[in-house]
Protein backbone atom coordinates (compact mmCIF):
# COMPACT_ATOMS: atom_id res chain seq x y z
CA UNK A 1 0.00 0.00 0.00
CA UNK A 2 1.51 3.29 -1.24
CA UNK A 3 2.50 5.54 2.27
CA UNK A 4 0.27 8.94 1.76
CA UNK A 5 0.76 11.85 3.62
CA UNK A 6 -1.09 13.37 6.94
CA UNK A 7 -3.58 15.59 6.34
CA UNK A 8 -6.32 17.43 8.95
CA UNK A 9 -9.19 17.63 7.93
CA UNK A 10 -12.25 19.59 9.03
CA UNK A 11 -15.81 19.74 7.85
CA UNK A 12 -17.55 21.44 4.57
CA UNK A 13 -19.38 23.47 6.76
CA UNK A 14 -16.47 24.68 9.02
CA UNK A 15 -14.00 24.84 6.33
CA UNK A 16 -16.32 27.26 3.71
CA UNK A 17 -16.86 29.61 6.51
CA UNK A 18 -13.92 31.60 5.06
CA UNK A 19 -15.73 32.77 2.38
CA UNK A 20 -16.88 36.29 3.29
CA UNK A 21 -19.33 38.80 1.04
CA UNK A 22 -18.39 40.07 -1.88
CA UNK A 23 -15.21 37.11 -2.36
CA UNK A 24 -14.95 35.83 -5.77
CA UNK A 25 -14.39 32.42 -5.87
CA UNK A 26 -13.33 29.50 -8.78
CA UNK A 27 -13.74 25.58 -9.02
CA UNK A 28 -12.92 23.37 -11.48
CA UNK A 29 -15.12 21.68 -14.49
CA UNK A 30 -16.83 18.36 -15.06
CA UNK A 31 -16.01 15.46 -12.60
CA UNK A 32 -13.67 17.65 -10.95
CA UNK A 33 -16.12 20.26 -9.48
CA UNK A 34 -16.55 19.93 -5.27
CA UNK A 35 -19.99 19.40 -5.00
CA UNK A 36 -19.89 18.91 -1.23
CA UNK A 37 -18.14 22.51 -0.81
CA UNK A 38 -20.65 23.65 -3.06
CA UNK A 39 -23.22 22.53 -1.33
CA UNK A 40 -22.16 23.74 2.26
CA UNK A 41 -21.85 27.54 0.37
CA UNK A 42 -25.36 27.42 -0.53
CA UNK A 43 -26.42 26.38 2.43
CA UNK A 44 -24.29 29.90 3.63
CA UNK A 45 -26.65 32.09 1.03
CA UNK A 46 -28.72 33.69 3.83
CA UNK A 47 -25.13 34.91 5.83
CA UNK A 48 -23.59 35.84 1.66
CA UNK A 49 -24.16 38.66 -0.65
CA UNK A 50 -22.51 39.43 -3.68
CA UNK A 51 -20.07 36.30 -4.01
CA UNK A 52 -19.41 36.03 -8.15
CA UNK A 53 -18.18 32.47 -9.31
CA UNK A 54 -16.48 31.52 -12.08
CA UNK A 55 -15.81 28.02 -13.38
CA UNK A 56 -15.77 25.83 -16.98
CA UNK A 57 -18.64 23.69 -17.92
CA UNK A 58 -19.85 21.74 -14.83
CA UNK A 59 -22.38 18.79 -14.52
CA UNK A 60 -24.78 18.36 -11.59
CA UNK A 61 -25.39 20.25 -8.49
CA UNK A 62 -25.67 24.53 -8.85
CA UNK A 63 -28.24 25.41 -6.90
CA UNK A 64 -26.25 29.21 -7.12
CA UNK A 65 -27.87 29.82 -10.26
CA UNK A 66 -31.57 29.37 -8.96
CA UNK A 67 -32.97 32.77 -9.01
CA UNK A 68 -33.66 32.87 -5.16
CA UNK A 69 -30.21 33.19 -4.71
CA UNK A 70 -29.61 36.50 -6.67
CA UNK A 71 -28.40 38.36 -4.81
CA UNK A 72 -26.26 35.84 -3.59
CA UNK A 73 -24.29 34.50 -6.13
CA UNK A 74 -23.60 35.39 -9.46
CA UNK A 75 -21.81 33.29 -11.94
CA UNK A 76 -19.96 34.52 -14.99
CA UNK A 77 -18.64 30.96 -16.67
CA UNK A 78 -16.66 30.31 -19.46
CA UNK A 79 -18.57 27.78 -20.77
CA UNK A 80 -21.82 26.94 -20.23
CA UNK A 81 -23.33 23.51 -19.12
CA UNK A 82 -26.72 22.32 -19.13
CA UNK A 83 -26.86 22.78 -15.33
CA UNK A 84 -26.58 26.64 -15.74
CA UNK A 85 -27.97 26.98 -19.47
CA UNK A 86 -31.15 28.37 -18.67
CA UNK A 87 -30.09 30.74 -15.70
CA UNK A 88 -27.70 32.08 -18.56
CA UNK A 89 -30.30 32.44 -20.88
CA UNK A 90 -32.30 33.98 -18.48
CA UNK A 91 -29.96 36.77 -16.77
CA UNK A 92 -29.64 34.71 -13.55
CA UNK A 93 -25.95 34.12 -14.75
CA UNK A 94 -24.12 35.11 -17.64
CA UNK A 95 -20.91 34.20 -19.83
CA UNK A 96 -17.46 35.73 -21.02
CA UNK A 97 -17.05 34.89 -24.34
CA UNK A 98 -13.43 33.67 -24.84
CA UNK A 99 -11.20 30.46 -25.77
CA UNK A 100 -10.32 28.49 -23.98
CA UNK A 101 -6.86 29.18 -24.09
CA UNK A 102 -7.55 32.96 -22.80
CA UNK A 103 -9.29 31.76 -19.50
CA UNK A 104 -6.01 31.33 -17.32
CA UNK A 105 -4.69 34.56 -18.65
CA UNK A 106 -8.24 36.18 -17.91
CA UNK A 107 -7.37 34.76 -14.36
CA UNK A 108 -3.82 35.17 -14.09
CA UNK A 109 -3.60 39.09 -15.30
CA UNK A 110 -6.27 40.11 -12.84
CA UNK A 111 -9.57 40.60 -15.76
CA UNK A 112 -11.79 37.99 -13.36
CA UNK A 113 -9.67 38.52 -9.69
CA UNK A 114 -9.81 35.26 -7.40
CA UNK A 115 -9.96 35.38 -3.85
CA UNK A 116 -10.41 31.75 -3.17
CA UNK A 117 -10.65 28.41 -4.94
CA UNK A 118 -12.80 25.09 -3.89
CA UNK A 119 -11.25 21.76 -5.48
CA UNK A 120 -11.51 18.48 -5.46
CA UNK A 121 -7.77 16.16 -5.06
CA UNK A 122 -6.47 12.83 -5.23
CA UNK A 123 -4.81 11.51 -1.66
CA UNK A 124 -1.83 13.14 -1.14
CA UNK A 125 1.43 11.51 -2.20
CA UNK A 126 4.56 10.71 0.02
CA UNK A 127 5.80 14.15 -0.37
CA UNK A 128 3.05 15.59 -0.02
CA UNK A 129 1.50 16.53 -3.26
CA UNK A 130 -2.09 16.01 -4.12
CA UNK A 131 -3.10 15.94 -7.71
CA UNK A 132 -6.12 18.26 -9.49
CA UNK A 133 -6.50 14.76 -11.19
CA UNK A 134 -9.19 15.05 -13.75
CA UNK A 135 -9.42 18.89 -14.23
CA UNK A 136 -6.41 21.35 -14.64
CA UNK A 137 -8.04 23.40 -16.95
CA UNK A 138 -7.82 27.30 -15.86
CA UNK A 139 -7.99 26.32 -11.96
CA UNK A 140 -4.53 25.83 -11.86
CA UNK A 141 -4.37 29.44 -12.66
CA UNK A 142 -6.66 30.11 -9.47
CA UNK A 143 -5.03 28.79 -7.24
CA UNK A 144 -1.88 30.55 -7.68
CA UNK A 145 -3.79 33.90 -7.63
CA UNK A 146 -6.04 32.94 -4.53
CA UNK A 147 -6.02 33.91 -0.54
CA UNK A 148 -7.43 30.63 0.08
CA UNK A 149 -7.86 26.95 -1.13
CA UNK A 150 -10.05 25.02 0.22
CA UNK A 151 -10.06 21.18 -1.30
CA UNK A 152 -12.00 18.22 -0.83
CA UNK A 153 -9.79 15.09 -0.97
CA UNK A 154 -11.48 12.27 -2.84
CA UNK A 155 -10.02 8.83 -2.58
CA UNK A 156 -11.52 8.45 -6.46
CA UNK A 157 -9.80 11.21 -7.81
CA UNK A 158 -7.16 9.79 -9.67
CA UNK A 159 -3.35 11.25 -9.20
CA UNK A 160 -2.71 12.58 -12.55
CA UNK A 161 1.13 13.98 -13.75
CA UNK A 162 1.73 16.93 -15.38
CA UNK A 163 0.58 19.97 -14.10
CA UNK A 164 -1.55 18.48 -11.85
CA UNK A 165 0.26 17.74 -8.71
CA UNK A 166 -0.22 20.75 -5.95
CA UNK A 167 2.13 20.94 -3.06
CA UNK A 168 -0.72 20.43 0.39
CA UNK A 169 1.50 23.44 1.59
CA UNK A 170 -0.84 25.66 -1.31
CA UNK A 171 -3.98 24.09 0.27
CA UNK A 172 -6.06 26.51 3.25
CA UNK A 173 -8.06 23.53 4.34
CA UNK A 174 -8.96 19.86 3.60
CA UNK A 175 -12.62 18.13 3.30
CA UNK A 176 -12.50 13.94 3.59
CA UNK A 177 -15.54 13.24 0.92
CA UNK A 178 -14.77 10.03 -0.91
CA UNK A 179 -17.48 9.61 -3.47
CA UNK A 180 -17.38 7.77 -7.30
CA UNK A 181 -16.64 10.51 -9.98
CA UNK A 182 -19.31 11.46 -12.24
CA UNK A 183 -19.08 9.11 -15.33
CA UNK A 184 -19.88 9.74 -18.66
CA UNK A 185 -22.73 8.06 -21.12
CA UNK A 186 -21.94 6.85 -24.61
CA UNK A 187 -25.32 6.38 -26.77
CA UNK A 188 -24.93 3.94 -29.29
CA UNK A 189 -23.90 5.22 -32.75
CA UNK A 190 -25.65 6.32 -35.55
CA UNK A 191 -25.59 5.14 -39.17
CA UNK A 192 -25.66 9.07 -39.43
CA UNK A 193 -22.70 9.43 -36.92
CA UNK A 194 -21.27 6.30 -38.64
CA UNK A 195 -21.18 8.17 -41.72
CA UNK A 196 -19.60 11.07 -40.60
CA UNK A 197 -16.87 9.29 -38.38
CA UNK A 198 -16.00 7.02 -41.56
CA UNK A 199 -15.43 10.56 -43.54
CA UNK A 200 -13.32 12.23 -40.86
CA UNK A 201 -11.14 9.23 -40.88
CA UNK A 202 -10.27 9.01 -44.29
CA UNK A 203 -8.71 13.10 -43.74
CA UNK A 204 -6.60 11.96 -41.01
CA UNK A 205 -3.00 10.44 -41.85
CA UNK A 206 -0.98 7.94 -40.30
CA UNK A 207 1.33 10.00 -37.67
CA UNK A 208 -1.05 12.60 -37.06
CA UNK A 209 -1.87 14.27 -33.83
CA UNK A 210 -4.80 14.34 -33.11
CA UNK A 211 -7.85 16.54 -30.76
CA UNK A 212 -10.75 14.67 -29.91
CA UNK A 213 -13.15 15.35 -27.69
CA UNK A 214 -16.62 13.69 -25.86
CA UNK A 215 -19.36 12.81 -28.21
CA UNK A 216 -21.08 11.07 -30.83
CA UNK A 217 -18.95 12.48 -34.08
CA UNK A 218 -15.67 11.55 -32.07
CA UNK A 219 -16.57 8.55 -30.75
CA UNK A 220 -17.53 7.66 -34.90
CA UNK A 221 -14.42 9.18 -35.75
CA UNK A 222 -12.21 7.18 -33.05
CA UNK A 223 -14.10 3.58 -34.09
CA UNK A 224 -12.76 3.97 -37.42
CA UNK A 225 -8.88 4.51 -36.70
CA UNK A 226 -8.17 1.31 -35.68
CA UNK A 227 -5.99 0.98 -38.77
CA UNK A 228 -3.97 3.49 -38.27
CA UNK A 229 -0.40 4.05 -37.24
CA UNK A 230 1.36 6.21 -34.87
CA UNK A 231 -0.99 8.77 -33.90
CA UNK A 232 -1.17 11.37 -31.14
CA UNK A 233 -3.51 13.21 -28.56
CA UNK A 234 -3.10 16.50 -27.77
CA UNK A 235 -6.81 17.79 -26.78
CA UNK A 236 -8.51 20.42 -24.61
CA UNK A 237 -9.84 16.93 -23.36
CA UNK A 238 -10.33 13.01 -23.84
CA UNK A 239 -12.61 10.02 -22.87
CA UNK A 240 -12.72 6.76 -23.24
CA UNK A 241 -12.87 6.16 -27.13
CA UNK A 242 -9.07 6.93 -26.99
CA UNK A 243 -8.49 4.02 -25.10
CA UNK A 244 -8.99 0.48 -27.31
CA UNK A 245 -6.23 2.70 -29.72
CA UNK A 246 -3.78 3.25 -27.15
CA UNK A 247 -4.29 -0.25 -26.07
CA UNK A 248 -3.47 -1.54 -30.20
CA UNK A 249 -0.98 1.11 -30.29
CA UNK A 250 -2.61 3.10 -32.43
CA UNK A 251 -2.02 5.78 -30.36
CA UNK A 252 1.68 5.87 -28.83
CA UNK A 253 2.25 9.47 -29.60
CA UNK A 254 5.79 8.62 -31.14
CA UNK A 255 5.07 11.13 -34.43
CA UNK A 256 4.87 13.87 -32.18
CA UNK A 257 7.57 16.70 -31.28
CA UNK A 258 6.79 17.95 -28.17
CA UNK A 259 5.32 15.50 -25.07
CA UNK A 260 6.70 12.63 -27.57
CA UNK A 261 4.74 9.53 -26.32
CA UNK A 262 2.51 11.24 -24.17
CA UNK A 263 -1.38 11.58 -23.94
CA UNK A 264 -1.76 15.56 -23.10
CA UNK A 265 -5.45 17.33 -21.89
CA UNK A 266 -6.41 19.86 -19.54
CA UNK A 267 -10.11 18.17 -18.28
CA UNK A 268 -10.95 15.08 -18.65
CA UNK A 269 -14.76 13.40 -18.20
CA UNK A 270 -15.45 9.48 -19.24
CA UNK A 271 -15.97 6.10 -17.43
CA UNK A 272 -14.25 4.77 -14.56
CA UNK A 273 -12.00 2.60 -16.95
CA UNK A 274 -10.69 6.05 -18.13
CA UNK A 275 -10.30 7.30 -14.69
CA UNK A 276 -8.66 3.99 -13.46
CA UNK A 277 -5.94 4.55 -17.10
CA UNK A 278 -5.12 8.26 -15.96
CA UNK A 279 -4.11 7.12 -12.42
CA UNK A 280 -0.32 7.44 -11.74
CA UNK A 281 0.18 6.98 -15.39
CA UNK A 282 3.07 8.87 -16.82
CA UNK A 283 2.28 8.45 -20.16
CA UNK A 284 -1.03 11.11 -19.03
CA UNK A 285 0.23 14.83 -18.81
CA UNK A 286 -2.50 16.79 -17.38
CA UNK A 287 -1.47 20.72 -18.14
CA UNK A 288 -2.45 23.76 -18.00
CA UNK A 289 -5.30 25.12 -20.36
CA UNK A 290 -3.10 27.62 -20.94
CA UNK A 291 -0.89 25.19 -22.87
CA UNK A 292 -2.80 22.54 -23.89
CA UNK A 293 -4.74 25.26 -25.93
CA UNK A 294 -2.35 27.68 -27.58
CA UNK A 295 -2.16 27.68 -30.99
CA UNK A 296 1.63 27.72 -31.15
CA UNK A 297 2.06 24.92 -28.73
CA UNK A 298 -0.47 22.67 -30.99
CA UNK A 299 1.09 24.42 -34.33
CA UNK A 300 4.29 22.16 -32.81
CA UNK A 301 3.28 18.82 -33.70
CA UNK A 302 2.64 18.10 -37.51
CA UNK A 303 -0.06 17.36 -39.12
CA UNK A 304 -2.49 18.22 -36.33
CA UNK A 305 -6.09 17.52 -36.58
CA UNK A 306 -8.94 19.41 -34.79
CA UNK A 307 -12.41 17.57 -35.03
CA UNK A 308 -14.49 20.43 -34.12
CA UNK A 309 -18.68 20.36 -34.48
CA UNK A 310 -21.47 23.11 -35.15
CA UNK A 311 -25.05 24.75 -34.49
CA UNK A 312 -24.83 26.23 -37.57
CA UNK A 313 -22.63 27.18 -40.70
CA UNK A 314 -23.57 29.53 -43.26
CA UNK A 315 -23.08 29.20 -47.37
CA UNK A 316 -19.83 31.54 -46.58
CA UNK A 317 -18.47 29.23 -43.76
CA UNK A 318 -18.95 30.78 -41.08
CA UNK A 319 -19.69 28.48 -37.93
CA UNK A 320 -21.72 29.39 -34.70
CA UNK A 321 -20.73 27.00 -32.22
CA UNK A 322 -21.81 28.60 -28.87
CA UNK A 323 -25.30 29.97 -29.53
CA UNK A 324 -28.82 29.18 -31.13
CA UNK A 325 -29.42 33.24 -32.07
CA UNK A 326 -29.24 35.42 -29.07
CA UNK A 327 -29.50 32.55 -26.37
CA UNK A 328 -25.50 31.33 -25.47
CA UNK A 329 -26.07 27.56 -25.19
CA UNK A 330 -22.40 26.34 -24.70
CA UNK A 331 -18.91 28.83 -25.58
CA UNK A 332 -16.68 28.84 -28.04
CA UNK A 333 -14.82 26.02 -25.70
CA UNK A 334 -11.26 25.08 -27.77
CA UNK A 335 -12.53 25.23 -31.31
CA UNK A 336 -10.71 28.34 -32.40
CA UNK A 337 -7.61 27.72 -30.68
CA UNK A 338 -7.00 23.51 -32.39
CA UNK A 339 -8.33 25.56 -36.02
CA UNK A 340 -5.46 27.88 -35.48
CA UNK A 341 -3.11 25.37 -34.27
CA UNK A 342 -3.97 22.83 -37.33
CA UNK A 343 -3.72 25.53 -39.84
CA UNK A 344 -0.85 26.51 -38.48
CA UNK A 345 0.46 22.53 -37.97
CA UNK A 346 2.91 21.26 -40.76
CA UNK A 347 -0.03 19.12 -42.77
CA UNK A 348 -2.42 19.99 -39.94
CA UNK A 349 -6.15 19.24 -41.29
CA UNK A 350 -8.97 21.21 -39.43
CA UNK A 351 -12.15 19.88 -39.66
CA UNK A 352 -15.93 21.50 -38.57
CA UNK A 353 -18.08 17.97 -38.84
CA UNK A 354 -21.95 17.86 -37.88
CA UNK A 355 -24.94 15.78 -38.90
CA UNK A 356 -26.63 17.93 -41.76
CA UNK A 357 -30.05 18.43 -39.96
CA UNK A 358 -31.28 18.52 -36.73
CA UNK A 359 -33.49 16.02 -34.65
CA UNK A 360 -36.03 18.48 -35.50
CA UNK A 361 -35.09 17.93 -39.16
CA UNK A 362 -33.74 21.98 -39.19
CA UNK A 363 -31.02 22.59 -41.48
CA UNK A 364 -27.45 23.01 -39.99
CA UNK A 365 -26.38 24.37 -43.21
CA UNK A 366 -28.35 27.86 -43.67
CA UNK A 367 -28.24 30.91 -45.59
CA UNK A 368 -27.21 33.62 -42.83
CA UNK A 369 -26.53 32.43 -39.02
CA UNK A 370 -29.46 33.27 -37.26
CA UNK A 371 -29.81 36.93 -35.67
CA UNK A 372 -27.53 37.03 -32.86
CA UNK A 373 -25.49 34.22 -33.44
CA UNK A 374 -21.92 33.96 -32.60
CA UNK A 375 -19.50 33.25 -34.93
CA UNK A 376 -17.03 30.97 -33.28
CA UNK A 377 -14.97 30.15 -36.63
CA UNK A 378 -14.42 32.85 -39.21
CA UNK A 379 -15.18 31.72 -42.68
CA UNK A 380 -11.32 32.51 -43.25
CA UNK A 381 -9.71 29.83 -40.46
CA UNK A 382 -12.30 27.06 -41.98
CA UNK A 383 -11.42 24.33 -44.33
CA UNK A 384 -12.96 20.56 -44.63
CA UNK A 385 -16.70 20.62 -43.55
CA UNK A 386 -18.31 17.32 -43.19
CA UNK A 387 -21.85 16.10 -43.33
CA UNK A 388 -23.14 12.24 -43.50
CA UNK A 389 -23.54 13.57 -46.93
CA UNK A 390 -19.78 14.22 -47.76
CA UNK A 391 -16.75 16.83 -47.10
CA UNK A 392 -15.92 19.78 -48.63
CA UNK A 393 -13.03 21.85 -48.02
CA UNK A 394 -13.07 25.73 -48.44
CA UNK A 395 -10.22 26.91 -48.36
CA UNK A 396 -9.07 29.17 -50.77
CA UNK A 397 -12.58 29.32 -52.35
CA UNK A 398 -14.34 32.52 -53.39
CA UNK A 399 -17.51 33.08 -52.23
CA UNK A 400 -20.20 31.18 -54.38
CA UNK A 401 -17.97 28.14 -54.56
CA UNK A 402 -18.24 27.64 -51.21
CA UNK A 403 -21.59 28.02 -51.25
CA UNK A 404 -22.12 25.17 -53.75
CA UNK A 405 -19.53 22.95 -52.24
CA UNK A 406 -21.83 23.29 -48.49
CA UNK A 407 -25.14 22.93 -50.66
CA UNK A 408 -23.79 19.87 -52.09
CA UNK A 409 -23.13 18.48 -48.66
CA UNK A 410 -26.53 19.44 -47.34
CA UNK A 411 -29.28 17.66 -46.40
CA UNK A 412 -31.52 16.90 -49.76
CA UNK A 413 -34.35 18.49 -47.97
CA UNK A 414 -32.80 21.45 -47.60
CA UNK A 415 -31.04 22.32 -50.71
CA UNK A 416 -33.61 23.82 -53.01
CA UNK A 417 -33.90 26.58 -50.44
CA UNK A 418 -30.46 26.90 -49.89
CA UNK A 419 -29.94 27.13 -54.00
CA UNK A 420 -32.65 29.97 -53.97
CA UNK A 421 -30.84 31.73 -51.21
CA UNK A 422 -27.50 31.54 -53.17
CA UNK A 423 -29.21 33.10 -56.56
CA UNK A 424 -30.63 35.77 -54.01
CA UNK A 425 -27.17 36.68 -52.50
CA UNK A 426 -25.18 36.09 -55.47
CA UNK A 427 -27.42 37.15 -58.50
CA UNK A 428 -27.47 35.77 -62.15
CA UNK A 429 -24.28 34.64 -62.07
CA UNK A 430 -24.94 32.18 -59.76
CA UNK A 431 -25.06 28.63 -61.94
Amino acid sequence: MEKTYDLKYTTAEEAVKIVKSGDRLHWPCVAAAPELLIQALVARAPELQNVHITHLYTEGYADYVLPQYADNFHLDSFFVGGNVRKATQTGYADYIPCSLSDTARIIRDGFQPTDGVFLTVSEPDEEGYVSLGTSVDCTLAAVEQAHYVIAQVNKYMPFCYGDARIHVSKITAFVRHDVPLLEAEFPALTPQDAAIGKLAAELIPDGATVQVGIGSIPNAVLAQLGGHKDLGIHSEMFSDGVLPLIDKGVINGRKKKIDVGKHVATFLKGTQKLYDYVHRNPDVLMQDVAYTNSPAIIAQNPKVVALNSAIQIDLTGQVCADSIGTKVFSGSGGQLDFMLGAVASEGGIPIVAMPSITAKGISKIVPTLADGAGVVTPRTVVHWVITEFGKVNLFGKPMQERARLLISIAHPSAQEALDRAAFERFGPRWK
